[in-house]
């Protein structure tokens, strides 16, 4: 006869391990930071935490979210090929990013409005950054002025993020002010020329009080409704081509990086312009819907025209969520990946959040409750991060290569050319 013992330990290991972290659940009320363990932890508490409109601006993406959900899942789709027997017990994850050492292979994406998250908006955002060693780049739609944000963070180093304006005057009365602080790399998105339609923004009205200081946008609400990615992008300039990069060589003397490249033909012609790089992004799914997700088109850039790699830093964001995904981003070419939303929904535990994010020690309670003691351990990023380099058998960051993956699942998805394989049509001209 089985005992009632045996049958209690057979019945707990038949049992499914927890999916979600019941401290996580309590509906408007932030859990203690150290109960956080990923990125998912920071999404779920920002969900049930943050302001209805705040959550909608930041989690909104363009009309039916398949870009935003492909960002995502295509990361999944791409398999390791680990080394073993490597002497893995100390790595090194610094790395430099236009010339400008970063102890992590990761910047902060530009976002607009960080203070409807937290009152430090921007600024908590830079101190997390200094104190952390990594680097920021601030958004033209900062809830702060430029001056403000840096000086929170005297003497670290900080990436500008620009949308040309329709008056180009003011957009270079800005640039002079941004290379006078001591920025000297612009990140010029490229891929908004006119805001995507973000639905859940919309159903949600705005607070008409609220303005980005930089550009001088207010939000409003209008009978489409209260898109704030909508309503505050109408002073951007859609005419710009690659043409007016003349201009901005002009009146921008420091180093310029696309934001936004969808395609070999724009890596390739970024290149031939002589720019010092690119970010490979669909804007987090939030502008073109069913543009192809980030991954995939670093693959293309392999592919198509690997030699843009010798030519400029390339950069991934969209749809990082793990530090394997920075790794495997770093495999395929790229020299660091931009991190957006994770680090919004970890400013609303403020500086202290997104340090944790990014690499803290916290104490973490051992189990079981009769023998707790108190351990400190990195957390979230980094340690995700150093973890997927110890399992894959690298040291530093100048031993990654294509071979640690396999990406035959998503091979068949990767365009060979910059035409369409087999669809040669084109309009006739009108007369």
């Amino acid at each position: 006869m089985t005992s009632p013992k045996v049958d209690r330990a057979s019945s707990a290991c038949s049992k499914p391990p927890p999916a979600s972290n019941p401290q996580l659940q309590v509906a408007n009320e932030k859990p203690p930071l150290q109960t956080l363990i990923s990125t998912h932890d920071f999404e779920t508490v920002a969900s049930k935490t943050l302001t209805p409109k705040t959550w909608a601006f930041y989690s909104s993406a363009a009309t039916d979210l398949v870009t935003a959900k492909a960002n995502e899942s295509f990361f999944d789709r791409i398999w390791w090929r680990p080394r073993v027997l490597t002497d893995v017990r100390k790595v090194d994850t610094t790395v430099k990013i236009q010339g400008v050492e970063s102890r992590l292979p990761f910047f902060v994406s530009p976002a607009a409005l960080a203070k409807l998250v937290h009152g430090d908006g921007e600024k908590g955002l830079a101190g997390a950054c200094k104190t952390k060693g990594i680097i920021q780049c601030i958004s033209t739609n900062a809830s702060f002025p430029v001056d403000e944000i840096i000086s929170t963070a005297p003497s670290h180093p900080f990436f500008f993020q620009l949308y040309v304006n329709k008056h180009r005057p003011t957009t270079e009365v800005l640039l002079a002010r941004v290379y006078a602080l001591g920025v000297r790399t612009l990140f010029l998105t490229v891929d908004a020329p006119v805001p995507g339609k973000r639905e859940a923004d919309e159903r949600v009205r705005a607070d008409e009080t609220l303005s980005a200081p930089m550009s001088g946008a207010s939000a409003l609400n209008d009978k489409r409704g209260g898109g704030l990615g909508r309503i505050m992008a109408g002073w951007i300039d859609s005419g710009m081509n690659w043409e007016d990069l003349k201009w901005l060589r002009r009146v921008w003397k420091g180093k310029v990086v696309i934001k936004g490249v969808q395609g070999a033909a724009d890596a390739r012609r970024a290149a031939q312009e002589g720019l010092d790089g690119i970010v490979v992004s669909n804007h987090g799914g939030r502008n073109l819907d069913t543009s192809p997700p980030s991954i995939l088109v670093l693959l293309e850039l392999q592919k198509c025209c690997p030699e843009v790699f010798d030519h400029l830093e390339v950069y991934v964001d969209s749809g990082i969520r793990r530090g394997a995904d920075i790794l495997k981003a770093l495999c395929l070419g790229a020299t660091a990946v931009g991190i957006g939303r994770p680090m919004m929904y970890a400013l609303n535990y403020g500086q202290e959040g997104v340090e944790h994010l990014i690499d803290s020690k916290l104490p973490a309670v051992m189990w079981p409750p009769k023998v707790v003691r108190v351990i400190y351990q990195h957390t979230v990023l980094r340690d995700e991060l150093e973890t997927s380099m110890r399992m894959v058998g690298i040291t530093d960051l100048t031993q990654v290569h294509p071979g640690l993956l396999s990406t035959l699942d998503v091979d068949y998805m990767v365009p060979a050319t910059e035409e369409h394989p087999y669809a040669k049509w084109r309009p006739k001209p009108r007369i």
